[in-house]
């Protein structure tokens, strides 16, 4: 397998398993990964998710030549069914709609860093090794870096990495704001799963309430933000985990949210 899907209670793991690739991304990765994305989106028990990657590296960038003539031809990711959400967020407006982290390590270069823009939480080992590759392979990144990788990390920040194909290390993001946790070479999956266990600890509908604001905010601005939030507010008020929050706060317990 290249691409495994696992689950503990609400937590739906992506497991990236091309080792002895060096996890490099074919285009049938690809359609896999976009298939758990929306099985994460659709699947009402899964609250949120984890992906992660098998071997020494988190990736080593594109099978380029599984690649080459669909980037050629102009044709971009192959994203051909309704079951699939495309993890670099290029080919349509849909997007997962529960939160996504990442825990990556070693080697994250090209595609590595472009779905890891799109995820909520970021967590890296020490040894990370980050990188944009395409200026030296004779093209340029197409997955999103060249407008959201700015976004995140500053304009200049991001051009002195895009433009040149520089690597940069684990706490070269951590103090530019690309990732949110370093930890010790092997310990970023504990990292990630305790804070996914904490993410699918609290009311599920909330959490998907805040993403799908502040989402709006980031694409169409706050003022579209503002319009909406307050009729958000009110549908999420009348769930029976609103009850249970309060039931629990009332009875001085842990709340058991269901999603509903």
């Amino acid at each position: 397998m290249t691409i495994n899907i696992k689950t503990e209670e609400h937590i739906m793991l992506i497991e990236i398993d091309r080792p002895q690739k060096y996890n490099a991304l074919t285009r049938e990765m690809y359609t896999k990964m976009a298939r758990a994305y929306y099985q994460l989106d659709k699947d009402d028990n899964l609250w949120v998710g984890v992906v992660y990657a098998n071997g020494p590296h988190f990736t080593s960038g594109l099978e380029l030549t599984d690649w080459s003539d669909a980037f050629s031809k102009g044709i971009g990711f192959p994203l051909v069914k309704e079951d699939e959400i495309d993890p670099f967020y290029m080919m349509n407006e849909k997007r997962c709609r529960k939160p996504l982290i990442f825990a990556v390590h070693g080697y994250c270069f090209t595609w590595g860093v472009e779905t890891m823009l799109n995820a909520d939480i970021r967590v890296a080992a020490a040894d990370t090794r980050f990188a944009m590759l395409e200026v030296r392979r004779g093209f340029f990144p197409c997955g999103g870096a060249t407008f959201r990788l700015a976004g995140d990390i500053g304009w200049s920040n991001a051009m002195r990495f895009l433009l040149t194909g520089d690597q940069w290390s684990a706490e070269d993001a951590y103090r530019m704001g690309l990732i949110q946790h370093v930890t010790e070479s092997g310990k970023q999956l504990e990292k990630a799963m305790e804070l996914a266990r904490k993410v699918a600890s609290v009311a599920p509908l909330g959490v998907r309430s805040i993403l799908k604001n502040a989402r709006l905010a980031e694409m169409e601005g706050e003022e579209a933000a503002k319009k909406v939030i307050y009729q958000e507010v009110a549908r999420v008020m009348k769930s029976e985990d609103m009850k249970e929050g309060l039931q629990s706060f009332i009875e001085r317990r842990t709340a058991v949210f269901k999603g509903k």
